[in-house]
């Protein structure tokens, strides 16, 4: 198996899953006590949440490029930035760490694809649901239009990640209130959910959900054991 690298951290609690999800995948695979080869940086969260809030995803992204470069040095045959929103920099970050990155919308987009997915409902940080990085990209390698929320319920989709998943707190009403916002996504056409930030997978799941539901931080995980089984080529 190849080596695997991880830009983690943000947050750590989706990192962890992350890191539980790729070695269950290796184990289920190969059997036994294997357990995969991984590399895993984990950043301060706060100080990557200070340059998104600032604006500043130039010098975010030069601090994922540099860590990038030093898990490739370190061997890391792929790198997996483990959060949806920092793919907003992840060209810049491929492109200087010199090893192939597995691109979570990439991977996001393939799934939907196969399963007929065409109007998603787009669950993720304010960044990444209002600006053009995610949704543009999903439309133009794969032809899907993603929906996202009405501004009020986007508010509170932002609010809950950063305010309780990432702390690590997951509150009832806080998933009732993720399935009305998917109600009322469905009833304006959407057929499908993406969990698009990591750490919406926390709070809801496909048991929750009467629509297909499709969790970029298990599809990002087992894309990653794709590649160090060598069943994967990443841009």
């Amino acid at each position: 198996m190849q080596t695997i690298g991880l830009i983690g951290g943000m947050s750590w609690e989706s990192t962890a899953v992350y890191y539980r999800q790729i070695n269950e995948a290796v184990r289920q695979r190969h059997g036994g006590l294997a357990s995969a080869e991984i590399l895993l940086r984990s950043v301060d969260f706060s100080r990557i949440v200070a340059l998104q809030q600032a604006g500043r995803w130039d010098q975010a992204a030069d601090e994922l490029a540099q860590i990038g470069r030093q898990l490739a040095g370190a061997g890391a045959a792929c790198l997996l930035i483990c959060t949806n929103t920092m793919h907003k920099v992840a060209d810049v970050v491929a492109e200087k760490a010199g090893v192939p990155l597995i691109h979570i919308v990439d991977v996001v987009g393939r799934a939907l694809t196969a399963a007929g997915a065409k109007r998603p409902l787009l669950l993720a940080t304010r960044y990444t649901m209002e600006q053009d990085f995610y949704r543009a990209r999903l439309a133009g390698l794969f032809g899907i239009d993603a929906l996202v929320p009405e501004a009020t319920d986007r508010g509170l989709v932002h609010d809950v990640i950063f305010d309780e998943l990432c702390c690590g707190v997951v509150r009832p009403d806080s998933r009732a209130a993720y399935l009305d916002v998917i109600t009322r996504g469905k009833a304006a056409g959407a057929d499908a959910v993406i969990l698009g930030c990591t750490e919406i997978g926390l709070l809801i799941g496909p048991e929750h959900v009467d629509l297909p539901v499709f969790d970029s931080t298990l599809l990002h995980a087992e894309a990653a054991v794709d590649f160090a089984d060598g069943l994967l080529l990443a841009a």
